[in-house]
């Protein structure tokens, strides 16, 4: 019986996964870091992804209801999310797994070095803050040392 459950089980998360679509991101046109955050996001949710270049992303990042003071370069639409700018997968992965309660998404405001997509070799990363946002308001979600 245990056997049953579990390959049921597994076969509802692969089910469930290869139904998911791309991964669409919306960036400031020509923006190499988003390159490399998206390549990072590739690799990790095992999944395409699709760059736009937007020139009016910011009527996006309002439509989707990321605050003016949560902006980054990139605005990333997952599974019904948003994540704007440098969110680390981990957080990403979390928030969509526990699909909190009035969070629409998550975001690191700015560019900090140290955050996925702005790593610098030899030099060590600036503490960041990732902030949730959505119907609730916005509040800390994580905090990384870089």
């Amino acid at each position: 019986m245990r056997f049953h459950l579990a390959a049921a089980a597994l076969m509802l998360s692969a089910t469930a996964a290869s139904a998911a679509g791309p991964i669409v991101v919306h960036r400031d046109p020509g923006c190499g870091c988003c390159e490399q955050w998206a390549a990072q996001v590739r690799t990790q949710f095992d999944r395409s992804v699709r760059m736009v270049d937007d020139q009016n992303r910011s009527a996006l990042q309002r439509a989707r209801g990321v605050p003016a003071s949560l902006s980054s370069c990139h605005t990333a639409l997952i599974d019904g999310m948003v994540f704007e700018g440098h969110v680390p997968m981990a957080d990403m992965k979390r928030v969509l797994a526990q699909r909190p309660k009035g969070v629409s998404g998550l975001a690191v405001a700015g560019m900090p070095i140290g955050s996925p997509g702005m790593e610098v070799p030899g030099r060590r990363g600036d503490p960041y803050v990732v902030t949730a946002f959505g119907a609730n308001g916005t509040r800390i979600f994580a905090r990384h040392q870089g």
